[in-house]
């Protein structure tokens, strides 16, 4: 039997307080040492720990495994959706690339590049990238990575370069529907997927602008048309001399988003799109239907003797989802046990005091996550932890989800890669030869993304409030893309 007074604990006085968050406490000092002593970005093995210690404690309380095993595996399920859809998301992304599509988007977004908008154009061309393929971190470590060398060609400070790259791309992450992220996020916070992406327009859009008018004025002191641009023309030819380019190879993308805006379910859609890809690829490619079928299993690998080229293209298939699929189950199973054991209700019962107004929710909901993205350092358990932690208190409040995911992207997904010591920051580091602090500043579309929710909070302007007839605990998660 479950032990109300520990589960809904009213008496927070400090020892007690202490021991409802030591198991999280705990978990963090594991995953810290794995990051920082064992230099090992894969949180996975001390998730696991992290759930053996709730179950430690669960013991030292009087309270059996049982229990919370039956607790964790419900917030699994949670995730099972967004699980579905991520494995289906890597046949996409391995369709997309045998069928031209990625190429086609990133032959055209090359197109627009200009040595005299440098910095703008470098963060457009990484905004259509990372939307196309759903991860920032592929798109800052080659097309990325590739541009760092044309702006030292060009004069222009390497952090400025990686301010333009880690805002383009980190920008397309948090909105494309195949990014791991993108649906972790509303899957935790029992949000639609397509609900949640439309809910970060309000910030995201005005963010990105902002930023590009930035770099269009900061670049200005150092576009030179005059500069050889052949490294661009010869990647240009690289997509050209392998694929057929065509419009035609942009059907797939067009399929995908007709059905997302005429709110067709997320996995019919994601699959509509991998067999139009497919037909694509079959007729415009000439690639076999064995070859179609181990691309979506296993992935493509690209061979076109350019570098920036493979690297981008290694990509897809369901193998390729089952490092952040496996993750999003120690993740979520972790945070399960912590809800059972009762660590959760021990925070909120600190967070209610703090929350009394629309402004302190959304403060509450940024200082959660960026704490969580500070001290734990794994950027998916800080987008699922305060999604569980949170949830309610949106619903009590009257306010949507919605506002509550999309907090949680702009101070998570967006901020990630400005925290040294986050996934998100460390690889972006290590990937481009930059401190993290040195680009951190000029990665406009990141930091502003967050200033203009609290704009929002204050103004009370896109904070959508719940409609009290509808009982968001029914809605499935998610149900619609």
């Amino acid at each position: 039997m479950m032990d109300d007074k520990l589960h809904n604990p009213v008496n927070d006085d400090s020892p007690r307080f202490l021991l409802d968050i030591a198991p999280l406490v705990l978990t963090a000092m594991i995953l810290m040492v794995q990051f920082f002593v064992f230099k090992d970005f894969t949180p996975h093995i001390p998730l696991a720990c992290g759930i053996l210690i709730t179950g430690l404690f669960m013991k030292l309380r009087g309270r059996d495994w049982e229990g919370m095993e039956a607790s964790f595996l419900k917030v699994v399920k949670i995730g099972l959706p967004a699980m579905i859809i991520l494995m289906s998301v890597g046949m996409l992304i391995g369709s997309w690339i045998i069928a031209g599509t990625v190429p086609t988007i990133l032959y055209y977004g090359l197109s627009i590049f200009s040595p005299s908008l440098f910095l703008f154009s470098l963060c457009i061309i990484c905004s259509i990238i990372s939307v196309a393929t759903g991860t920032s971190w592929g798109t800052v470590g080659t097309v990325g990575l590739a541009m760092m060398g044309i702006g030292v060609g060009l004069g222009i400070p390497p952090y400025l370069t990686g301010g333009a790259i880690v805002s383009g791309a980190f920008f397309g992450d948090k909105m494309s529907p195949l990014s791991d992220s993108t649906n972790l996020t509303p899957a935790a916070a029992g949000v639609d997927l397509w609900e949640h992406i439309r809910g970060m327009l309000p910030t995201t859009i005005p963010a990105m602008i902002t930023a590009l008018a930035i770099y269009a004025w900061i670049g200005l002191d150092y576009g030179n048309d005059s500069i050889d641009m052949s490294s661009i023309s010869v990647l240009k030819a690289a997509l050209m001399d392998n694929y057929n380019l065509s419009l035609i190879t942009l059907l797939p993308a067009f399929v995908v988003v007709s059905a997302a805006v005429m709110k067709v379910p997320a996995i019919p859609t994601v699959l509509c799109g991998v067999v139009v890809a497919s037909l694509v690829a079959f007729f415009m490619q000439g690639v076999g239907v064995s070859d179609i079928f181990n691309v979506l299993q296993n992935g493509f690998k690209s061979d076109t003797g350019f570098d920036v080229v493979d690297q981008l293209l290694s990509k897809g298939g369901v193998m390729s989802m089952t490092w952040v699929v496996t993750l999003t189950i120690f993740a979520l199973a972790f945070i399960g046990s912590l809800e059972h054991y009762g660590t959760l209700n021990a925070i909120m019962v600190k967070i209610n005091k703090l929350v009394k107004s629309r402004l302190s929710l959304v403060l509450t909901t940024y200082t959660s996550v960026i704490g969580v993205g500070t001290i734990i350092g794994d950027v998916y358990t800080t987008l699922v932890l305060p999604g569980r932690l949170l949830k309610d208190k949106y619903k009590e409040m009257g306010y949507k989800r919605t506002l509550l995911t999309r907090s949680i992207e702009d101070s998570g997904s967006l901020l990630s890669p400005l925290i040294p010591w986050n996934m998100g920051g460390s690889f972006v580091a290590a990937t481009l030869g930059i401190a993290t602090l040195a680009y951190a500043p000029f990665a406009f579309a990141c930091w502003l993304s967050p200033l203009y929710g609290l704009l929002w909070a204050i103004l009370g302007k896109f904070s959508p409030r719940e409609d009290p007839s509808v009982d968001s605990n029914t809605a499935t998660i998610p149900a619609k893309k």
